[in-house]
């Protein structure tokens, strides 16, 4: 279980609180969709979960610690992953090498400077991007990839790096409706199947589709949250 309690964040501009006692918890298995106006925080919020962002004040609880006092960060780290809407990849490495490599923070000083992997590590990665609907481009330059097969490859090097929380700012702006379908469904496979918890940030029409619960967020607070489903027109109104 995560909890969040009473999250408050200001930004140096600003007088007023941007996000105010924010507070709820996440189970494993939950894929949440984060809606709101533009400037209600919804991206501001996910980075303050990643703790790309520091806290005014708030707890982060992640099953009975506090991580935010107890040291318990390199948890989320490890743990965590944050995607954005435009993936960071290598477009001169390929799919399978952009999934097996990572991010800096994941992978070890030698595997960065040489490329070199283990065969259980390749077996693994290769799994992952056939579970993703990814093998017939494994060996594609991430270049010659499409936007929402960029999104699956990241979201692929997430989970072969041990993520089991995937924060995802906005991941299908941008794409055609197949490919945002492609991602979405990805993500919401994963929720049920592998107990992977996501919380992202998407348009109404996609969080009533596609996720488990929504939170609407409206003047840096939570104005709605619900189960997954077709918002009334009261509760609209409330975001």
């Amino acid at each position: 279980m995560i909890k969040v309690e009473r999250l408050k964040k200001t930004i140096n501009t600003e007088k007023n609180p941007v996000l105010n006692d924010i507070s709820f918890q996440m189970e494993k298995g939950e894929m949440i969709g984060l809606i709101g106006a533009s400037g209600s925080g919804k991206s501001l919020l996910l980075s303050c979960l990643a703790l790309r962002e520091k806290w005014d004040s708030g707890r982060l609880i992640i099953d009975g610690e506090d991580v935010l006092k107890s040291g318990g960060k390199r948890k989320i780290k490890r743990e965590w992953a944050y995607l954005e809407q435009n993936p960071s990849l290598n477009i001169n490495r390929t799919a399978l090498k952009n999934v097996l490599i990572g991010q800096s923070s994941q992978t070890p000083w030698w595997r960065m400077v040489t490329g070199m992997v283990r065969s259980d590590d390749y077996m693994g990665a290769m799994d992952t991007i056939e579970h993703l609907g990814l093998l017939d481009k494994a060996h594609n330059k991430a270049s010659a990839l499409s936007g929402g097969e960029r999104q699956r490859v990241a979201i692929a090097r997430a989970l072969v790096h041990g993520a089991k929380v995937i924060l995802a700012d906005e991941p299908v702006m941008g794409l055609d409706p197949k490919s945002a379908e492609h991602v979405l469904s990805t993500l919401k496979k994963l929720c049920e199947e592998d107990d992977l918890t996501v919380i992202t940030v998407i348009p109404l029409e996609h969080a009533e589709r596609y996720c488990s619960r929504i939170i609407g967020l409206s003047g840096g607070q939570i104005a709605v949250d619900v189960t997954g489903r077709r918002l009334t027109y009261g509760e609209k109104n409330r975001i």
